[in-house]
């Protein structure tokens, strides 16, 4: 920040800076872009914090894999003029709205970028869930939970347990059962405007409801978790020196042949 902050107030109106993953202070300056300097938990938890007054993010990687945060200090410094004033650079994203529903109880709701996984938690016993999508039953699942995620996420533990690999820029939700003890069970891709409906039928004491990595909430039996469509779009700003699979490639390295060597 000591290195970026006198830079950037050279070339543009610098409105605020400062430590931490609340972004309200931007809102209120009404703030055109938003720098975010650290990794992707470090983004979302920015994107969290500005809820439905999402404002385009300028993701800088001082992480590890650096996925969402696509510019290095010196790629931002180069293409610095374009990155606060192209808006064709800026991509939407959609976000999940998460609602946990408890008899008797207050709704808990959430806002999650990247994903909502539902986690068997001690004793690690199998737990059941009973999903529905848009008041429609569509099965119930035994396992180890389940992730419902957005394409952002896709790349997420949603990769590590098998789930498709989607384009950030397509509209849609994943649900991933998290080792379903079945054959049948396989991930499934439905459409952004879809209301999904989980209902715990049998739990262990620490299932736990988790948001982004970044927040957790216990499920109880009979709680159920309400997933759909954030009412707006995650804003990013796109690094003009890569392609869209540049990361994909790159980082992930899809598609690389086996070394024989």
């Amino acid at each position: 920040m000591r290195d970026l902050r006198p830079f950037a107030a050279s070339r543009c109106e610098l409105v605020g800076a400062d430590l931490g993953l609340d972004g309200g202070a931007a809102v209120e300056t009404g703030a055109e872009r938003l720098i975010v300097i650290g990794g992707d938990g470090t983004l979302i938890g920015v994107a969290r914090s500005l809820n439905t007054d999402q404002i385009p993010l300028i993701g800088v990687n001082v992480g590890k894999l650096g996925f969402l945060t696509e510019f290095s200090i010196e790629e931002l410094k180069d293409n610095f003029d374009r990155a606060v004033s192209d808006d064709t650079l800026i991509s939407r994203r959609a976000m999940l709205q998460v609602t946990i529903v408890k008899d008797g109880d207050t709704p808990l709701t959430y806002l999650a970028v990247n994903d909502c996984v539902i986690q068997a938690g001690a004793p690690f016993r199998l737990i059941n869930m009973g999903v529905s999508i848009n008041n429609e039953r569509l099965a119930d699942v035994s396992g180890d939970g389940m992730i419902v995620c957005t394409s952002s996420g896709s790349t997420a533990h949603n990769l590590s347990a098998g789930g498709p690999i989607m384009q950030p820029g397509v509209d849609a939700i994943v649900l991933t059962p998290l080792c379903a003890h079945s054959l049948t069970h396989k991930p499934l891709v439905i459409e952004r405007e879809a209301a999904i409906d989980i209902l715990a039928r049998a739990v262990n004491e620490g299932t736990t409801v988790i948001i982004d990595g970044q927040v957790s909430s216990p499920l109880e039996q009979d709680d159920r978790v309400i997933i759909k469509r954030f009412s707006a779009d995650l804003k990013m700003v796109r690094n003009p020196l890569y392609a869209k699979w540049h990361k994909l490639v790159n980082k992930l390295h899809w598609g690389r042949a086996p070394n024989y060597e």
